[in-house]
Parts: C-alpha cells; sequence; structure tokens
C-alpha cells in the first residue's frame, strides 16, 4: 500500500484499490461517505480522459464488523519499475517518454471543454486568489508550528508580478489557453509503457483547481522533474509542450507557474508533516525555495542602457539582451523606421539637427516606450539601447516601471576618450549616425544620472556583460532550467 494526505492505495495481483479518507483539510472534504462516493465516481470518469484502459470502474469494501460498504477506485496496476519517476531517478534516458506526455497534453487541451465557467479561472484575478487562499493556509498552519521561511518575499514577487500583467492573462484566455486539464500531473503518476505513457490520478475534487492554462497544466510536471534533479528535462518538457500547442507564452509566465506548482506542492508537504508523514517537512523546505527562487526569475524587468555614441551601448544591450533571453529596442532603429527609410542607410545631420531634433527624438522615445509597455504588460522583459540624456524621458521611464510593474535598472556605458573615439572612426553604415562631432556636443550637455550603474566596455565584452547581469539579476538564476521559446522544427 502507499498513503498520500487524501488516500490510501492497497495493491494487489493486476489490480490497485484507491480509498479516499474521511479527512475535512478545508480546500477538500471527505469526511462524509457520499462525499467519498461523489469523489470516487468523480475521478474515474475524469482520469479516463487520460487512461481509459487503467480505470476500471467503480468498486465496495466493506470489512467483516461493517454495517456500510466503503467506496473504491478499482484500477488497472501498473508497473512500479515503469515510473517515470523511478526512471528519472535512475538516470535513464526519458526524452521520448517526455516528447511522448507533452503531446497527449498538448492534443488533450486542444479539445479540452472550453466555456466562461473555465475561462473564469484563468484570469489574472483568480490565480492571485488561488495565490492567496494558500498563502492563508500557510500562515494558519504557521501559527500550529508548521511554517516555512520565505512566505513572505513569495507574496510581495507573486503580488508584484500580477499587478502588471493584466493584458498577458486576457491575452491568454482570448487564445483559448484556459481548459479543463489535468491539475496534478506528477512524474510519479506518469507510467512509461510501451505502448504509450499513461497518466494516472487527475484533480478531482475542486473543477475550478482544474480549470487551468495549459501552461499552468505542463508546469507541474516540469517542477517535479525539477525537484528530481532533472531541470534540462524539465525545461525541454516544457519546450515541448509549447511546440505541439503552437503556445508562445513568455518565459515569465513559464516561470510563474512553475513557481506556482512549487507552492502547492509545498503547503501539500506541510499539511503531510503535520500528519507525521517522513521527509515531509524538508520536502516543504526545498518546494519552497524552488518557489522562490522561479518568482524571483520570472519578475519581468525593464532594463536601460544608456551612454553616448561610442560608448559600446549597443554592443552591451545586444549581450544583455541575449544572454537574459528578452526583447531588444533601440532607439536608432525605431528612429530610422518611424522615417521610413533603412536601417543601414545613412541620415547623418548636425547636432539636433534632421531626424535628430528634439521633436524627432520625443516621437522616437515616446515610441519606444509605448513598445516596451505593451512588451512588458504582456510579461515580456525589455532591454532598450538608447542615449537617455534627457532627464524627462528618464522620467518616463520610471512611470512606465511602475505602471507595469517592472523591475527598473539603468545601466551608463562609458569607456575612456581614445576607445570611444576608435570605434566611432571604425564605424560602417548602421542603425548610428552618431560621429566625433555629434558624441563631443553631447557630452557637454549630458546630465548626470547618479541612479544609474556605471559599466566600463573597455575591456573585454563578457566582463560588461557580467556587472550588467549582477546590476540585473543580483540574486543570480541558480539551478533552475531556462525556459526559452522552441525553435519550431518537424518532429
Amino acid at each position: 500500500m502507499c498513503e498520500t494526505h487524501t488516500a490510501i492505495v492497497f495493491f494487489a495481483g493486476h489490480h490497485a484499490y484507491k480509498v479516499k479518507k474521511p479527512v475535512d483539510l478545508g480546500f477538500l472534504d471527505y469526511s462524509t461517505l457520499d462525499a467519498r462516493r461523489s469523489a470516487c465516481e468523480r475521478e474515474i470518469v475524469l482520469n479516463r480522459r487520460f487512461a481509459p484502459d487503467v480505470y476500471l470502474g467503480l468498486g465496495e469494501f466493506r470489512g467483516p464488523e461493517a454495517t456500510t460498504s466503503e467506496p473504491v477506485v478499482v484500477m488497472r496496476r501498473m508497473p512500479a519499475d515503469r515510473r517515470l519517476s523511478r526512471l528519472v531517478g535512475q538516470g535513464a534516458p526519458v526524452d521520448d517518454v517526455l516528447r511522448a506526455v507533452a503531446r497527449q497534453l498538448a492534443a488533450w487541451h486542444a479539445v479540452a471543454p472550453r466555456g466562461r465557467d473555465v475561462d473564469e479561472q484563468g484570469t489574472r484575478e483568480a490565480l492571485s486568489a488561488r495565490w492567496e487562499d494558500g498563502f492563508a493556509q500557510l500562515h494558519a498552519l504557521a501559527e500550529e508550528g508548521f511554517g516555512l521561511d520565505g512566505v513572505s518575499e513569495a507574496e510581495r514577487l507573486v503580488r508584484r508580478y500580477l499587478a502588471g500583467r493584466e493584458r498577458l492573462f486576457d491575452t491568454r484566455i482570448e487564445q483559448g489557453r484556459v481548459v479543463d486539464g489535468h491539475g496534478d500531473l506528477l512524474a510519479e503518476d506518469v507510467f512509461c509503457l510501451d505502448d504509450g505513457p499513461r497518466v494516472l490520478d487527475c484533480l478531482e475534487f475542486d473543477d475550478r483547481l482544474r480549470y487551468l492554462d495549459g501552461l499552468d497544466d505542463a508546469a507541474f510536471l516540469a517542477m517535479d522533474l525539477e525537484q528530481r534533479g532533472a531541470p534540462e528535462a524539465a525545461g525541454c518538457f516544457l519546450a515541448r509542450y509549447c511546440e505541439y500547442s503552437g503556445d508562445s507564452a513568455p518565459p515569465s509566465l513559464w516561470h510563474h507557474y512553475v513557481a506556482y506548482r512549487a507552492f502547492v506542492r509545498a503547503k501539500v508537504s506541510v499539511i503531510q508533516a503535520r500528519q507525521g508523514a517522513a521527509g515531509a517537512e524538508s520536502a516543504a523546505r526545498r518546494l519552497a525555495s524552488t518557489a522562490l527562487h522561479h518568482l524571483r526569475v520570472s519578475a519581468v524587468g525593464l532594463t536601460l542602457v544608456s551612454g553616448l555614441p561610442g560608448s559600446g551601448k549597443s554592443t552591451l544591450s545586444g549581450a544583455l539582451a541575449d544572454r537574459l533571453g528578452v526583447s531588444l529596442l533601440s532607439s536608432d532603429r525605431v528612429r530610422k523606421e518611424l522615417a521610413g527609410i533603412p536601417v543601414e542607410q545613412s541620415a547623418a545631420a548636425g547636432y539636433g539637427e534632421g531626424l535628430y531634433t528634439p521633436e524627432w527624438t520625443a516621437r522616437t522615445y515616446a515610441t519606444l516606450l509605448d513598445r516596451a509597455d505593451a512588451l512588458l504588460s504582456r510579461g515580456e522583459s525589455v532591454v532598450l539601447d538608447a542615449t537617455w540624456c534627457d532627464p524627462e524621458q528618464r522620467a518616463a521611464a520610471v512611470r512606465l516601471a511602475e505602471r507595469t510593474s517592472a523591475d527598473l535598472v539603468a545601466l551608463h556605458c562609458h569607456a575612456p576618450g581614445d576607445v570611444s573615439a576608435g570605434r566611432l572612426a571604425a564605424r560602417g553604415p548602421g542603425p548610428s549616425d552618431a560621429g566625433p562631432d555629434i558624441a563631443a556636443a553631447m557630452e557637454a550637455t549630458e546630465p548626470p544620472w547618479p541612479e544609474a550603474v556605471a559599466v566600463d566596455t573597455s575591456g573585454h565584452l563578457e566582463s560588461a556583460v557580467a556587472k550588467a547581469l549582477s546590476a540585473v539579476r543580483p540574486c543570480g538564476t541558480g539551478t533552475a532550467p531556462v525556459f526559452r521559446r522552441p525553435y519550431m522544427e518537424p518532429d
């Protein structure tokens, strides 16, 4: 037999028999016989969507002295040595299995029930309510002596992420990404059989918790794989899921959902620790740490990379955006786009003339910030490459960060005069038209920016990137998987 916080499963011969515990945990109530019978019936119906040949039907158990029968879910017994969790623990290759599970999950999500009731659970407000309910439960458990570190920071990070992302969640609903899914996808419930994987034990006690974003559904298994020491497999599984489902979600949402799933499991582990389960307390701490780390990584950032012509700001901007896997917007490119000329075509003019009048510059920066606004609201972090010499434009960027609840970091690139002059002399046709005379004129009028982090670009690029990264991500990225949108290659 094996036991969870809500059920006991007995194994005998070729069958498994699952009995619900008569518990009331607040978020579920199995304290009455009718409630347990209803839950068993519901479990069979829902799980047959994923493994129809495993869930055989409803049975009953009656002890010799009992006057009533206890409902039992009767299942085909799966081979324990083919559990995905065991294979991962043994270091066995699981790429093909994860590919098949990702395809199966995406296929179900494509045809899964949708509707107003389902969509309501995919709103930002619904996700926020689930987080807040979980925080409240953990605070109550802490009063009983079962607390977790980092809950206060998690609350702050969750609220900040959700505060600026209404457009993101509205778009997810419009795209039909919210579905009646699995809701509890763990490696121990996936069995890797020769004729394909069997996915068991979906969430049945609350439909609202099973109505979720498809990416949230997939993130549960990714979180579990990471917990089992397979972060690369976790990242690949999510990438495959997004490939098969055609989902272009921002990496910040991947991390947020992984954090939420780790948080949910941490809460469950705390409940198990209260019930006396061995190892549950350490599991709760490990899961809480994972949740906190992904919340930190999921934070949406607005990075301003400033500097005079020849300071190396554009080179640093490109390298930084590539290293972070975020969007890059350049004022030089936006300016020429607005003028309707190719980016490589020269528009050189005197200081403050041509495309560089105050009016053109104001229009360029307004467009730059508008585009950043749209990206940040959809969960995309952004690097903005511009000189940022005007205090009003700097203030406008600060207001944008506040409005979108984005973490603002300003970097100011600089290099010795001879280095900058050499760069300008060697510069060929490209987005920037500034030469030595323009650089000198701008230097004479550039106001100080004490809030910006100074970055010396005169040495190796990697040194400048490392300095920039330490400012943008002071907590580092640790061992979490790097979530990037997949290249849509043929399978």
